[in-house]
């Protein structure tokens, strides 16, 4: 079985964004982002390795032909990272977990067009942008330093979650390119409207406003 198959037959599985996150733990984190940012200039650089890679990589699976083996599975939270520009040459990967690391540019993912779930919570990050990733069906960018909604365009992206941020309004959420998306988890920002949520499949929406303070 190809790639492209493989990928056309996952099911995204959502207890993997866990929905019983309340207003006490989005507190616990904005407490714990604010220690990070007064120790943020005594972090060290550090840059994903191999042997990084080597205790993360997982789950063996059959890529192109069928002939050909690759691991598709990442998990490197916590280790502190700053850099994680060696996976671009990953290509193969399709569940990625760099949450809880000190990261602010993910633009090695771009390479990564077989990807499938992708969790990248508790990190520095001030954007989700990233190339349209065509697989791309679960995305989590919770507790991170993000102030807008631009640069997500995946067409099979089914659920978004972007709690825990500084996102003021909602912008660049296109619904010709997010034909996918039932499920927006926006609880935690700064939002005073819900303009700009216009999707045609969304069926879950979480998010309180600064006026109504309600789900």
């Amino acid at each position: 079985m190809s790639d492209e198959e493989d990928l056309e037959d996952f099911e995204p599985d959502l207890d993997d964004l866990e929905r019983e996150d309340d207003e006490k733990e989005i507190e616990e984190w904005e407490d714990y982002r604010k220690e990070g940012e007064e120790e943020s200039e005594e972090w060290v650089s550090t840059p994903l390795t191999e042997d990084m890679m080597k205790e993360g990589l997982s789950l063996l699976c059959k890529t192109g032909n069928g002939l050909a083996h690759a691991y598709v599975k990442l998990e490197v939270k916590d280790r502190d990272l700053t850099d994680i520009y060696l996976l671009h040459s990953y290509i193969h990967l399709r569940y990625v977990d760099i949450s809880e690391n000190h990261l602010t540019d993910l633009s090695p993912l771009n390479y990564l067009t077989h990807l499938l779930w992708l969790k990248a919570d508790g990190n520095q990050l001030r954007s989700a942008r990233l190339n349209e990733l065509p697989y791309l069906q679960i995305a989590s960018f919770a507790y991170n330093q993000i102030t807008d909604t631009e640069g997500i365009s995946h067409p099979r992206l089914a659920s978004l979650d972007l709690k825990g941020n500084r996102i003021p309004m909602v912008t660049g959420l296109d619904p010709q390119k997010l034909i996918s998306l039932h499920t927006l988890e926006l609880r935690g920002n700064q939002l005073s409207s819900t303009l700009g949520i216009n999707l045609p499949k969304l069926k879950n929406l979480f998010l309180e406003t600064k006026d109504a303070g309600q789900d």
